[in-house]
C-alpha cells in the first residue's frame, strides 16, 4: 500500500467514527460540597466515571440492562429529557444509629424512551439506578462495571461455600473474612459478595455496595480478565427448588430460568452505591444505604418497635452451673434466663433452635413437651421481659401469615429467621414480604443467615438486624488459624457500612493470641475482655446479644452491668479515629450519655482520643481498659472512674487484641 493510500484509508476510518463520536453527550453531577463528581457519557453505550477533586477513582465504566425480548437499556439510546434536583432535608429515623439523618444530594435524571437513569452525588458517595419504562419486562442481565483508575489494594469477601463453579456460589451464608490483594490479582475461581472496599491513593477509600434491594437479585462482583475492572454478577431466577440442609429448613436451587428478574412497569431497580471517604472511620458511621432506601409507609405506625439487648441461649449451649436443675431446652432453664434478664434490665430473651419438635418445624405452632410456652410468655411479661423465637426459613415461608398471627396473639415479640443463604429475586422478595407481614402483626424480625443490609430497615423499621457477617459464632468451631481479631477491626469499615450486624458478642471467656481453641459448649473469644466490651459500642446492632452463659455473667458483675446497660440504638454516632485492619474508635450518644469504644488488632497500641464532641462542662468517665497482663491472660481488665481532662484528650493503651470502652456523663 502506498503512503497516499494509507492516508486515504486513515481518513475514511476517521470519517467512519466521527458521526458516532459526535452523538456522544456528556452529563455531570457534583456533590453538595463540590468534592465528588460523576461524569456520564451517552452515545452508543452509557458509561460513567467518578472523581474526587481532580483525582480519578472510577474510570470509564459501562452500564446497561438487557431484557429477554432483546431490548437493551443503554445501547444506542437517545436522551429525551434531563431533570436536575437538589435536596437538603432532615429525616427522622426509627431504631437506628442516630435519631435524625441529614439527606443532602444533587441529582440528575436522564429520561429515555423506554427507561430512565438516575445519578445522585452525596458528599460521601455516588449512586445510580435504572428505572423501568411503562411496560412489564424480564431482565435477562445487568451490566454493572467498576473500573478502578489504578490497580489499588482491595478488601475482598470471597464466597467460601459451594465453590465448585461460579453458579453454585450463589448458595452461601455471606460469612467470610477478607482477602487483601490488588484488584487485578482476583481469584478467578470465586465471586465476592458486597460490600467490597478498595484503598485508593492518599487515604481515600472506595466501597461498592447496593441499596433499596426489594425485588431484584443481589449483586456479586467478579474480575474476569485480571484487570482493574470489577463487574456485577447476578443469580438467575429459580426454576426448581427443593428443601435441604438442617432438617429441611433451607432451600437448594436445582435449576434456574434464563432471566434474573421479573420487572413491573415503572419499577425502580436497586441503587449501585460507590461510597467514597477520606477518613477510614467515616465508613463505619455513614448513612448512605439508609438514605437511598425506600421510606416507610407514612400510614404505618412503627412506634411500637423497641430494639434492645437480648439474653441468648445458643452460643454457650445453655451451659449453666451453680443451679439445682439440669439445663437444657426446658421450662426451668428459660425461667432462669428470664430471671437473669429481668434482674439486669435486659428486655428480651431469644429462644434459639430447639423449642419446636424438630428443626424443620413443619408445623411451627407446635412446641416441644418440655417447654410450657404460654407460661413462659406470661412469666416473662410479669418481669418486663419479651420472648423472641428462632425459626427456620423454608417452613416459616410456607406458613408465614398463620405463624405471625398465632405468635403475635399469644405475646411473642419477634422472630429470628435463619438460613435463607441466597439473594436471588425469589429470596429477596421473601425478605420484603416477611418484613411487611411481621410489621402487620407487631413483630420485630432479625434476619440471620442472610445477605448484607440494603436499607430494608428503613422501609420496615421492625427489621432490627441482619447477619451477613463472620460473627462470634465462628469461635465455637473455627481453628486457631482464623484471625477473628483482625476481622473485628476490618469489618466495621466495610460490612458495617451497609448497616447493622448480628455479630452476637459478649464472651466472658477470652483468649490472648496463641491461647484460643474452639470449644463447642464453652466457647471463647479471641482478644481481650475489653475488646468484647468495646464491641457493644463499635458494632451497630439494634437487637444485640449477650451471647455467654448467665452463670459466667454473674461471675463478672462489673462487665455485665456495662453490657446490660449499653444502648442498642443511638441519638448520634461519630467517627473518632481508625485505620482499616488496624484499629477503630467510635463515639455514640444516647440521651445525655456518651459511650466510646475502641478496638485493636494484634499489635499493642497507644492512642490519644480527642473527645471534643462533648462540648462545654465537666464530664465524668467510667472506663474499662486492658489490664497490665491482658496480653497473657486476656480476661485481665481494670475498671476506673475519673474526670475527662479539660483539653478533652484522653490517652489510652490497648493490649494485643485489646479494647477500651467508656461511659461518659456530665457532672
Amino acid at each position: 500500500m502506498t503512503l497516499r493510500s494509507i492516508f486515504i484509508a486513515a481518513a475514511v476510518s476517521l470519517l467512519a467514527v466521527l458521526p458516532s463520536a459526535a452523538k456522544d453527550k456528556n452529563y455531570k453531577v457534583v456533590s453538595p460540597d463540590g468534592n465528588l463528581s460523576a461524569t456520564l457519557v451517552v452515545g452508543q453505550t452509557i458509561s460513567y466515571a467518578v472523581s474526587r477533586g481532580d483525582v480519578l477513582l472510577i474510570d470509564s465504566s459501562e452500564i446497561s440492562m438487557t431484557m429477554t425480548d432483546g431490548s437493551v437499556f443503554g445501547k444506542n439510546d437517545n436522551v429525551c429529557k434531563v431533570r436536575k434536583a437538589s435536596v437538603d432535608q432532615t429525616l427522622p429515623a426509627v431504631a437506628y444509629k442516630r435519631a435524625e439523618v441529614r439527606d443532602n444530594y444533587n441529582e440528575i435524571t436522564l429520561i429515555f424512551k423506554e427507561f430512565s437513569l438516575v445519578f445522585r452525588a452525596y458528599d460521601e458517595g455516588i449512586a445510580y439506578r435504572f428505572v423501568n419504562g411503562p411496560d412489564e419486562a424480564f431482565v435477562q442481565n445487568e451490566q454493572a462495571e467498576f473500573r478502578f483508575a489504578n490497580d489499588w489494594t482491595a478488601y475482598v469477601p470471597y464466597v467460601s461455600q459451594h465453590t465448585e463453579t461460579l453458579d453454585t456460589q450463589f448458595w452461601n451464608s455471606f460469612e467470610s473474612t477478607y482477602d487483601v490483594h490488588c484488584v487485578s490479582e482476583w481469584d478467578k475461581r470465586r465471586m465476592a459478595f458486597l460490600p467490597l472496599a478498595v484503598a485508593a491513593d492518599n487515604g481515600v477509600k472506595v466501597l461498592i455496595t447496593e441499596a433499596d434491594l426489594l425485588d431484584y437479585p443481589g449483586m456479586y462482583l467478579y474480575n474476569e480478565k485480571g484487570s482493574t475492572c470489577l463487574s456485577g454478577r447476578f443469580a438467575c431466577y429459580p426454576e426448581t427448588v427443593r428443601t435441604a440442609g438442617l432438617s429441611g429448613i433451607q432451600e437448594e436451587v436445582i435449576d434456574r430460568k434464563d432471566f434474573i428478574a421479573k420487572a413491573s412497569a415503572g419499577e425502580a431497580f436497586p441503587w449501585r452505591v460507590i461510597m467514597v471517604t477520606k477518613k477510614d472511620s467515616e465508613m463505619a458511621v455513614n448513612d448512605l444505604v439508609w438514605k437511598l432506601a425506600t421510606p416507610s409507609d407514612p400510614s404505618m405506625d412503627f412506634s411500637w418497635v423497641k430494639p434492645g439487648m437480648a439474653v441468648w441461649d445458643w452460643w454457650h449451649g445453655r451451659n449453666l452451673y451453680g443451679v439445682d436443675f439440669r439445663p437444657g431446652i426446658n421450662t426451668e432453664t428459660y425461667k432462669y434466663y428470664i430471671d437473669f434478664a429481668s434482674c439486669n434490665g435486659v428486655p428480651y430473651v431469644l429462644m434459639d433452635a430447639g423449642w419446636s419438635p424438630d428443626r424443620g418445624q413443619q408445623d411451627q405452632m407446635k412446641v416441644v413437651p418440655e417447654i410450657n410456652l404460654p407460661f413462659l410468655i406470661e412469666y416473662a411479661r410479669e418481669r418486663n421481659v419479651g420472648l423472641i423465637l428462632w425459626v427456620g426459613f423454608s417452613p416459616f415461608r410456607r406458613n408465614m401469615e398463620a405463624v405471625c398471627r398465632h405468635f403475635s396473639r399469644i405475646g411473642i415479640k419477634g422472630f429470628k429467621v435463619d438460613f435463607m443463604d441466597r439473594d436471588d429475586q425469589d429470596v429477596v422478595d421473601f425478605h420484603r414480604k416477611a418484613a411487611e407481614t411481621t410489621a402487620r402483626y407487631g413483630l420485630m424480625v432479625d434476619f440471620h443467615g442472610t445477605y448484607k443490609p440494603v436499607g430494608l430497615n428503613r422501609t420496615y423499621p421492625n427489621v432490627v438486624n441482619y447477619e451477613g457477617v463472620f460473627g462470634l459464632e465462628q469461635m465455637k468451631w473455627k481453628k486457631a488459624m482464623v484471625d477473628q481479631v483482625t476481622y473485628d477491626v476490618t469489618m466495621p469499615f466495610i460490612r458495617m457500612a451497609a448497616g447493622p450486624v448480628d455479630y452476637t458478642q459478649g464472651a466472658m471467656r477470652n483468649a490472648s493470641k496463641g491461647n484460643y481453641h474452639p470449644v463447642e459448649s464453652e466457647p471463647m473469644s479471641q482478644g481481650t475482655r475489653c475488646h468484647q466490651l468495646a464491641e457493644y459500642v463499635v458494632f451497630d446492632s439494634p437487637l444485640n446479644m449477650m451471647c455467654d452463659s448467665p452463670s459466667n455473667y454473674m461471675a463478672e458483675p462489673e462487665c455485665t452491668k456495662f453490657i446490660a446497660g449499653c444502648p442498642t440504638v443511638w441519638d448520634e454516632s461519630l467517627a473518632v479515629n481508625g485505620e482499616i485492619g488496624q484499629f477503630i474508635t467510635l463515639a455514640r450518644r444516647s440521651g445525655n450519655v456518651w459511650y466510646v469504644g475502641s478496638l485493636n488488632n494484634w499489635n499493642a497500641r497507644d492512642l490519644t482520643l480527642n473527645l471534643g464532641f462533648l462540648g462545654e462542662g465537666e464530664w465524668a468517665m467510667e472506663i474499662f481498659r486492658d489490664g497490665v497482663n491482658a496480653d497473657r491472660a486476656a480476661r485481665d481488665f481494670k475498671r476506673e472512674s475519673y474526670p475527662v481532662p479539660a483539653d478533652r484528650n484522653v490517652r489510652i493503651h490497648m493490649a494485643p487484641g485489646g479494647g477500651w470502652a467508656a461511659r461518659l456523663t456530665r457532672k
